[in-house]
């Protein structure tokens, strides 16, 4: 986790890079990519955005390896819950997200990478997921 949290903006990035490669039309649900020309690895709001996500599904996985459980505020479920329906998020964007998380961790620990990580971190995506 160390490792992941050293080069949590490159990962971040590389993780939102991959679901857009996987789903172009995923960038139309965010507002500042909608009608920006910039390239999407220089965009200024893409980056800070892919870190929160990122670290915030990195620190779930701690909480449910150290506690068997995932805590997050309620205020903090209640606007994300709202801000993914607003923005018109279905069931296939979370299995896409997953996907890209999954890979872009497994290509960051190709030597720690195992059907038991992987399970843990799908769980541990999946649980955050079920709380929004």
């Amino acid at each position: 986790m160390g490792l992941m949290k050293q080069n949590a903006a490159e990962l971040s990035l590389k993780f939102f890079l991959k679901i857009f490669e996987i789903a172009p039309s995923a960038q139309k649900l965010f507002s500042f990519l909608r009608d920006s020309d910039i390239p999407l690895e220089k965009n200024p709001k893409l980056k800070p955005h892919a870190m929160s996500v990122f670290v915030m599904t990195c620190e779930s996985a701690v909480q449910l390896r150290k506690a068997g459980k995932v805590t997050v505020r309620e205020s903090t479920l209640k606007r994300l819950g709202g801000v993914h329906f607003m923005s018109g998020v279905v069931d296939e964007h979370y299995e896409v997200t997953k996907f890209a998380l999954l890979e872009t961790i497994k290509e960051a620990l190709p030597e720690m990478w195992s059907p038991e990580m992987k399970n843990a971190w799908r769980e541990a995506y999946m649980i955050s997921w079920l709380l929004l």
